[in-house]
């Protein structure tokens, strides 16, 4: 029977290659950088303005996410290059996709940002 990657080695591998996703990322794709500078502040703010569980969760979440989905559009982008250069309409519409799947995960954050933060703001 072939060596199989089982337990606690499996989870280890895990680690070093989603490690080396981040790196990757982090160094090639400017618009990550951009995001995990934004996470590096907001995630501390998120968590000191959370008034409950549930606000400081969603308020973390929500940057999270965008960096999950900047992570998936930026496979997306790297998968319909090694295709491929030449253009392409699905090659365009695929990265168009990743893209507005972006911009919607900021919108999302920026509208629950504002909903939780708008009666502490102006409340007084």
């Amino acid at each position: 029977m072939a060596s199989e990657n089982l337990g606690v080695k499996r989870i280890m591998l895990a680690a070093k290659y989603s490690w080396q996703g981040f790196r990757v990322a982090y160094r090639k794709e400017e618009a990550f950088r951009q995001e995990t500078w934004l996470a590096v502040f907001a995630i501390p703010l998120g968590l000191y303005l959370g008034q409950s569980g549930m606000e400081r969760g969603m308020l973390v979440g929500s940057i999270l996410l965008i960096l999950i989905v900047e992570l998936l559009n930026t496979g997306i982008e790297n998968v319909v290059d090694r295709v491929g250069l030449d253009p392409h309409k699905l090659s365009g519409r695929a990265k168009d996709m990743g893209s507005a799947a972006v911009f919607l995960s900021i919108v999302m954050a920026a509208v629950i940002w504002a909903i939780i933060l708008w009666p502490q703001l102006f409340a007084r």
